[in-house]
């Protein structure tokens, strides 16, 4: 069975054990959010640990503990995955996407859903471990240790750029933060612009202002 489906719990607490680093991570999220996000959506909302900062209260999720979860927090969660989204083109004017790149069975597609679904000039938020980082090196190495990363595919932020603008967004851009083990923080810790010290990365880009039409289906053909 899917283990955010059987350990919901154990992952979001998580977040209550390491304060600090929960509190630097939503900051670098901060961060790269435009100043006024509109009508958002997080994708692969999880517990709803990030979309509650910023007031997100519509997001896609497939695990239904984890949604469950997410609704005790305001925040409606549906079933659906980032591959394709139960959402009209063009509905947002902003998405995030936390520790959920490395998850997904196609990420290639599941940046194309979210370029779909924004408005032209939305923004895409994506934070992850940078795989070349090393917080990414260690989980890694002892990925067989976690339930939760046995399966997960984590991305340098390299490839995270890459993903994004063949989907085709603009204007990238990165912040980093968690400069040591999430355990050995104790205060929040400062963000970053860039990457390449950070364990913890936050790309943004924004979809073309233009109203051409995305070319792609929800099968990205």
């Amino acid at each position: 069975m899917n283990v955010f489906e059987t350990e919901a719990e154990r992952y979001d607490r998580w977040f209550d054990r390491h304060p600090a680093a929960y509190e630097s991570e939503v900051e670098a999220v901060r961060a790269a959010l435009p100043g006024c996000c509109g009508h958002s959506l997080e994708i692969g909302i999880g517990t709803g640990r990030f979309a509650t900062p910023f007031g997100i209260v519509d997001g896609v999720e497939p695990a239904t503990a984890m949604r469950q979860i997410a609704e005790t927090r305001g925040v409606h969660a549906v079933d659906g995955v980032a591959e394709a989204l139960p959402f009209d083109d063009e509905s947002f004017d902003c998405a995030l996407m936390v520790t959920t790149i490395c998850f997904v069975d196609d990420p290639t597609q599941s940046c194309r859903e979210a370029l779909r679904v924004l408005r032209p000039g939305g923004c895409l938020v994506v934070g992850f471990v940078d795989r070349g980082s090393f917080l990414g090196k260690h989980y890694e190495t002892h990925r067989e240790e976690s339930p939760f990363y046995q399966d997960a595919h984590f991305f340098s932020a390299d490839e995270v750029g890459n993903l994004l603008s063949e989907a085709g967004f603009l204007d990238l851009q990165f912040w980093q933060t968690l400069f040591r083990y999430p355990n050995e923080i104790d205060v929040a810790e400062a963000v970053a612009s860039g990457h390449g010290r950070g364990g913890f990365v936050v790309a943004s880009a924004t979809r073309r202002t233009s109203k051409r039409r995305i070319h792609h289906d929800r099968k990205g053909v």
